[in-house]
């Protein structure tokens, strides 16, 4: 079986584009005894290996440690992805939507507290989701289209990757934990041909403070991608999965390839591979994709 040690630079911090430096690969091609094969410069390169070396993993992250280079491991089979399922805040989108709501009650950083030791599995998502809308009940309903048309941005590459895998003839769906109305606007704008979500209760043009049952969470996530793998005929090795944070787990595990994005300590531990730097077009070079064959929004 072939195995591909994938290495992707990410963006430095004034947004300018990182090359991998040329003595960096010259190593690992000694290393790995193995030509690069780029997929975009010297921005995304492949390295074929005859086997699942960690511990060659663990000596090219230790390589290029302090540099915003995300170094991977993974299998060549199936590389390619037939449906993409994603997760939505900090995932497709730099916020956490309830987060952003809550500064118009003047509340962020309570909930955002909140929201941070849900994301780390510290608390149970259900409980957490009931504690933090229960603290914006009575905000007007126009607040949500507020804080949709100013605080809410779509993370780079987000429009690329699936805009990507729909040309392929591929299944995208955003499934989150957050709300739909954010999911219906976010989805429409990225190209998702899906999208799943909790529902806020709305009452007389305010928020009640209480969310529709049955909450989608962590299960309901997981449920997302066997249907859609079902229903479409994807096995599920041709499925790749991404998240943050801990209610994306069982879909990233029983996802062909689970990608922890920028994402909490446990949640890039468990993960199949992470992307610490990169962008969301990190999912198409983990898939061998070169940046020619990307769909241009």
């Amino acid at each position: 079986m072939t195995f591909i040690l994938s290495m992707i630079a990410g963006p430095m911090l004034n947004g300018e584009a990182t090359e991998i430096p040329q003595a960096i690969l010259s190593e690992v091609e000694q290393l790995t005894g193995s030509k690069p094969k780029p997929l975009s410069r010297a921005k995304a390169i492949d390295f074929e290996l005859e086997s699942a070396d960690t511990t060659l993993l663990a000596r090219v992250r230790a390589l290029v440690d302090g540099q915003p280079i995300d170094v991977n491991l993974l299998s060549a089979e199936h590389r390619r992805k037939l449906l993409l399922i994603a997760d939505m805040d900090s995932t497709i989108i730099e916020q956490e939507c309830i987060d952003e709501i809550a500064d118009f009650a003047g509340l962020k950083d309570t909930i955002s507290g909140i929201t941070e030791r849900a994301m780390r599995g510290e608390l149970d998502f259900d409980a957490a989701l009931r504690e933090r809308v229960a603290l914006l009940k009575g905000l007007p309903e126009h607040v949500l289209q507020e804080t949709f048309d100013t605080k809410i941005s779509l993370t780079p590459g987000a429009k690329t990757l699936v805009a990507t895998m729909n040309k392929s003839n591929g299944v995208t769906a955003l499934v989150s934990g957050g709300f739909t109305f954010f999911t219906t606007r976010v989805g429409r704008a990225v190209g998702f041909q899906e999208t799943q979500a909790n529902e806020l209760i709305v009452r007389d043009g305010a928020l009640t403070g209480e969310v529709r049952d049955p909450i989608l969470g962590r299960a309901a996530k997981q449920n997302a991608l066997l249907r859609l793998a079902g229903a479409n005929d994807v096995a599920l090795e041709k499925t790749i999965a991404v998240g943050d944070g801990a209610n994306d787990l069982a879909m990233l595990e029983r996802a062909g390839l689970g990608v922890a994005f920028h994402a909490k300590p446990a949640v890039a531990e468990a993960a199949d591979v992470r992307i610490d730097h990169g962008d969301l077009t990190a999912l198409l070079y983990l898939q061998g994709i070169g940046e020619h064959e990307f769909a241009r929004d």
